[in-house]
């Protein structure tokens, strides 16, 4: 017996991408169990139907995707959100990372991408490769004239030195294979690391722990890796 697909919830302004999105999800064996035209509806659709995967546009009307995420994320969720854009390097993709998405797709997504997608963050990864987070946080990090408020405020001294350094290197977008070879480390352990860095930190994934280091000085535009 094959193990059921996350139950989505799409929300998007326009009825032609809901529609577009939803049947090619179900023909790919996923529940869409909502759809929302707003912010606001998303909501109160998450709300109540508890999603495992919001897919969220970034520009609605009522309510911005960016609030709407905040929001869902405030109740206590489980769910992941995965951001839709037209461009990579939007300026809100950064702050919904900040606020604890779990990537983004371009609209333009292939079918096949979109339902592998929805998938992984699903079991809890990240959708953005380290380092493509890095290269989005600092280009947004460099625009904003200091001093500025953290998107992510988190007290870094719960951690240890090892812990402190790890994120460091999470923050550079070194995987797990690369970190592990650089602190001479099994993979094992460093997931251990991992793991409970975002235990302490509160942290939902890979792309937020990025978002954080940058925010926190831990990891500086222009670091090497």
């Amino acid at each position: 017996m094959s193990t059921p697909g996350p139950r989505v919830l799409v929300a998007d302004d326009q009825e032609l991408v809901r529609t577009g999105f939803r049947l090619i999800l179900t023909s790919r064996g996923l529940d869409v169990v909502g759809e929302a035209a707003d912010g606001a509806e998303a909501v109160d659709l998450a709300r109540r139907l508890r999603p495992d995967v919001v897919l969220m546009d970034i520009r609605m009307p009522v309510l911005d995707g960016l609030e709407a995420t905040r929001r869902i994320l405030d109740l206590g969720s489980t769910c992941r959100v995965i951001m839709l854009t037209t461009f990579d390097l939007d300026a809100y993709v950064y702050d919904a990372l900040a606020a604890g998405a779990s990537g983004f797709l371009l609209k333009d997504v292939t079918p096949a991408h979109l339902a592998a997608a929805v998938r992984l963050v699903d079991t809890g990864d990240a959708l953005l490769a380290p380092s493509i987070t890095r290269r989005l946080v600092e280009r947004h990090a460099a625009r904003t004239p200091a001093p500025r408020l953290p998107a992510v405020h988190r007290d870094l001294a719960v951690l240890t030195p090892r812990e402190r350094e790890v994120l460091g290197l999470v923050g550079r977008g070194l995987s797990n294979a690369e970190l592990a070879a650089r602190l001479i480390l099994s993979e094992a352990t460093v997931k251990t690391h991992i793991a409970r860095i975002f235990a302490k930190l509160a942290l939902r994934d890979r792309a937020q722990a990025v978002v954080l280091a940058y925010e926190t000085g831990l990891v500086s535009a222009g670091d090497p890796r």
